[in-house]
């Protein structure tokens, strides 16, 4: 029994000395993928749930982490790393519209031999909405030549009071006045277009102390409320959902080197366009007076109560829904944005591609390159995108947003569903950055009353076409 029992006892001995070899062999190595991100919370989701799910295995631990930046700053401070040549990052959530600088300028790796060589990135492409495809991955825009995957899709929905737009008072009255019912369910908004909410924000629009859904108001009241920022893009990605709905355009990146920009930005169908938008800020709440009506302000005004209705980001729905942050968390219905009336009776609702891909960046290791593509792997996986849709993200895979119960998992998954096919992109050109700063300072200067629709657009138009000659995209 002695003799048993030592062997045993060295054989426990050994099998611990061997699972400790084991777990050194698993920590032997660590790879650090470093990512650039705005500082959001679709972002920081993802890092804390990496943190805490992400399934480490084989010989090497793979660590992630995201550098946040704050959205205003956020296309600088990256554009300033990746010229600096310190080549810090290994991912980097980019806006589409950085795909052609970054990629021309050497920084942004092509993926297509990866995705050739690999099923998994082979279906998960094919499981992409296409539109979404093109927006996040595509560069020169609409090609084949692939960049990038889906690290948060976006697009606009409508958050709007329920106690105020479903409240019978209110709704009779508002019929009294107008002779139509004040839109309270998501099919209400169905039918509701953008000349509807002159009426809705007239009736709306109250005083501090005026009775409001049975209520004294606390503050002035406002009805809806759109972006009207001069930051980044927060006038541009709304305009130009109204170039698009009215029948307009921009300039086509697509369509080079014959696209012009002159006759099509400031065509006269754009200028009704801008103009139907000017008209309804005034309508609005008055903070886009001073070039400030950007998607946090106009958050942060919906928050506390302030705005009865705002058309903005899905990536911003999270706060809405929170006790701690939100007076309306209770009382929010969701609906797809407003859209404008067509000839043939239907509703256009166009708008521009929100959401952003990651990137993997050109100077990575082959370590760093396995690593973040199992990372991608991951997020892209059924399990972690329903886990990411259920705390505020979305989802452009198709396997997830068609699947049974998705609607239910968030209360804006519907409109943001039903909206997917409404979505075009602005530019992916390396000038886009030069063309959305002119673009920003001439919007402000309508939206602020310093000039009209129509000068805005043919200074636009002029600088747009004389910049895209000279680099040789329009001929």
């Amino acid at each position: 029994m002695l003799n048993l029992t030592k062997r045993t006892f060295l054989a426990f001995l050994a099998s611990i000395v061997l699972s400790i070899g084991v777990s050194k062999a698993v920590q032997s190595k660590t790879v650090e993928i470093i990512m650039a991100a705005p500082d959001w919370p679709p972002t920081r989701f993802m890092q804390e749930y990496f943190n805490s799910n992400f399934p480490q295995s084989g010989d090497t631990e793979i660590k992630l982490t995201l550098d946040f930046i704050p959205w205003d700053t956020f296309y600088t401070n990256v554009a300033a790393s990746l010229t600096s040549g310190e080549e810090k990052y290994s991912m980097i959530v980019s806006d589409s519209q950085w795909l052609g600088a970054f990629i021309e300028g050497g920084y942004f790796q092509k993926l297509n031999k990866y995705i050739d060589a690999d099923p998994e990135l082979q279906a998960i492409f094919d499981d992409m909405h296409q539109g979404y495809k093109e927006g996040y991955t595509t560069y020169p825009y609409k090609s084949e030549n692939y960049y990038g995957f889906p690290q948060f899709p976006d697009n606009y929905v409508n958050f709007y009071r329920t106690d105020i737009f479903c409240n019978p008072d209110e709704n009779t009255a508002f019929r009294a006045k107008y002779g139509k019912k004040l839109p309270c369910t998501y099919a209400d908004w169905e039918v509701t277009v953008w000349d509807d909410i002159f009426d809705i924000n007239e009736f709306l629009t109250r005083k501090k102390g005026e009775m409001m859904a049975g209520k004294p108001l606390e503050d002035d009241m406002f009805g809806v409320t759109y972006q009207a920022g001069k930051a980044y893009d927060f006038s541009s990605m709304q305009i130009n959902g109204f170039f698009w709905q009215f029948g307009g355009d921009i300039w086509r990146e697509d369509q080079q080197p014959t696209a012009q920009a002159v006759g099509v930005v400031n065509s006269d169908i754009n200028v009704e366009a801008l103009t139907k938008y000017l008209d309804l800020l005034g309508t609005m709440h008055p903070s886009h007076r001073t070039g400030g009506m950007g998607i946090f302000e106009m958050q942060a005004l919906y928050l506390e109560g302030k705005i009865a209705s705002m058309i903005n980001w899905v990536g911003l729905g999270a706060p809405v829904v929170d006790p701690s942050l939100s007076k309306v968390y209770d009382i929010t219905g969701y609906a797809r944005q407003p859209g404008t009336m067509q000839a043939d009776g239907t509703i256009s609702r166009w708008a521009n591609l929100g959401g952003q891909p990651f990137v993997m960046t050109t100077w990575m290791t082959d370590d760093e390159i396995d690593a973040s593509f199992k990372i991608i792997k991951w997020w892209l996986s059924f399990d972690t995108q329903i886990a990411a849709v259920k705390a505020g993200g979305q989802s452009c895979m198709k396997s997830i947003i068609y699947s049974d119960g998705y609607n239910a998992l968030a209360p804006w998954n519907a409109a943001y569903v039903a909206s997917m096919d409404w979505q075009k992109d602005v530019w992916h050109i390396p000038e886009f950055f030069e063309l959305l700063t002119q673009q920003q300072e001439e919007f402000d200067k309508a939206i602020t009353g310093q000039q009209d629709a129509k000068t805005t657009l043919d200074n636009i138009a002029e600088f747009q076409q004389e910049l895209l000659e000279e680099v040789g995209r329009i001929e």
